[in-house]
This record gives C-alpha cells, structure tokens and sequence, in this order.
C-alpha cells in the first residue's frame, strides 16, 4: 500500500483474499458447532474462559474485552450458558464480590471436541488464511 489514502488493485485484491478466508473459517466453524447447538459467540465465550492467558481470571469484563461485546450482554451470555450446565459462576477467594466464570464437566467435555474439530479445520484453512494474511501485511509495508 503506497500511502494511508492510496489503495492499488493488488491491496484491493490481498484484502478481499484475507476476509474470504476468514469467513471460509468462520463458515466451516458455524458448521462444526451445530451439531452441538451453539452459535459462534457461544463457542467464543468457552473458548476464552478455557484459554485465557496464565494467571488471567474469566471475570464477566475480561471476557466482554475479549469477545468485544458490551458488559450486559455478557452477562445475558453467561446466563444462557449457565442454565445449559456449560459454564459456572464462582465467588473468588478473598473478594467475594468477584465472580470468576468457569467450565462445568459438561462444557469442558464439549469446548475439547469442538476445539479438536477446530484444529482440524485450520490445518485445512489455515495455510490460505496464513497466506492472505502474509499478502496485506507485505502490501501495507510498501
């Protein structure tokens, strides 16, 4: 990309290649998540709660940054998925009046299998979404 206002066809080009790829994943994700009823956000939320980094707790404002959504809806979230028996809110120790979200056995049974089919998918995705990826980075850095 030659400046901040100039797009040739090649940036036009590398970008639609990068968003067709991420949804190529996001489609075959919406696929491997039916079966088990659960809409995308849904998988998001136990995927963060599972896979915050080291010494980071699932509290209700962690994960509303990482799934980028409003602090309500968030909570109207975890209230979906606790009355399913996926996730579970916890006290934390010292300050009770922090509240962790967890997995149940229930929902760590399921994000396991819907991770491994995850996995599976960007083995077959993931070179391409790579790729695209590779391609607006080197036009943005012209």
């Amino acid at each position: 990309m030659a400046s901040r206002d100039e797009f040739n066809l090649q940036d036009y080009q590398a970008l639609a290649e990068f968003r067709y790829n991420i949804r190529r994943f996001m489609r075959a994700s919406e696929q491997i998540l039916r079966p088990a009823g659960l809409k995308p956000q849904q998988y998001q939320l136990m995927l963060h709660i599972k896979g915050l980094p080291e010494g980071q707790q699932a509290t209700i404002g962690d994960i509303a940054e990482r799934l980028q959504i409003q602090h309500h809806s968030t909570v109207e979230l975890v209230d979906r998925m606790a009355v399913r028996g996926l996730i579970r809110r916890k006290r934390a120790g010292e300050d009770r009046r922090q509240v962790m979200l967890e997995l149940t056995p229930k929902g760590e049974k399921i994000i396991r299998e819907l991770a491994n089919l995850h996995r599976d998918e960007l083995r077959n995705t993931g070179p391409a979404l790579v790729g695209a990826l590779r391609r607006v980075i080197a036009n943005a850095q012209k």
